[in-house]
């Protein structure tokens, strides 16, 4: 190994050693609520992530955004441990209120196609329990439907020959979308649901034909849905039939 090389493993090691111990210092550590706001607000990857993990509480709007601001431009261990800690703490009414912002709905929006699944699923079930607000509802899906129909609009074009990157991401964010949207089909219109699904149905990526079966799985009383579930559950792929 050259002498530049084995430079580069030592100072790896030493700065994963560094990490481990502040890590290990900060958890055992009792850190007020405003330390950990404060870490949350400006410090380092280690600092946020174990200041997610261990808040248990949020007092005010401002607290909640100083969380969940964290969900994009971060690194992946931050984002994870922040969709979690919103996760908890959205489940109890006490913190819940404290959600209602748009610009902390603008954050979930891209939260939901984040490149790491957990974070998409963290994401996703929290917001399931704000189902109940209607402002909430009427401003998070009618911007859920413009980026899913953006998006469709792209993967139309792809050829799923090439296996790009590109290709993959996209129908990654479309995938989640489409999920989301199953959470929601009670607070979209029943327009909607057909502007899209009539949309996904045939899309050669199986993931989004299934998604799209998953929506139509709601049983709605509707013919030209129901002609599209039909037809899905005739599909090739044994994912998609399986709704």
């Amino acid at each position: 190994m050259s002498s530049d090389n084995q430079n580069l493993n030592n100072t790896y090691y030493k700065t994963l050693d560094e990490n481990f111990n502040q890590a290990l210092n900060l958890f055992e550590k009792a850190l007020s609520q405003n330390e950990l706001i404060t870490f949350l607000n400006s410090g380092n990857i280690v600092q946020k992530q174990i200041a997610a993990l261990k808040l248990t509480t949020i007092e005010n709007k401002e607290q909640a955004f100083s969380l969940v601001k964290n969900l994009t431009g971060q690194d992946g261990k931050i984002r994870e441990a922040v969709s979690l800690k919103v996760y908890e703490l959205i489940q109890s009414p006490e913190f819940a209120l404290f959600f209602y912002d748009e610009k902390i709905y603008d954050i979930f929006l891209k939260a939901i196609i984040d490149v790491n699944s957990n974070v998409c699923r963290n994401i996703i079930s929290s917001i399931k329990s704000m189902k109940n607000n209607d402002s909430f509802c009427k401003y998070f899906t009618d911007k859920l439907l413009n980026m899913t129909e953006n998006l469709i609009e792209k993967v139309k074009e792809f050829d799923f020959q090439d296996g790009k990157y590109k290709v993959n991401k996209e129908v990654f964010k479309l995938y989640w979308c489409l999920e989301t949207i199953y959470e929601f089909t009670d607070c979209v219109s029943l327009s909607s649901i057909k502007k899209i699904v009539s949309r996904t149905k045939d899309i050669d990526e199986y993931t989004i034909r299934e998604k799209t079966a998953k929506i139509l799985s709601k049983n709605f009383e509707d013919n030209e849905l129901n002609k599209i579930r039909n037809l899905l559950k005739n599909d090739k792929n044994y994912y998609v039939r399986r709704f």
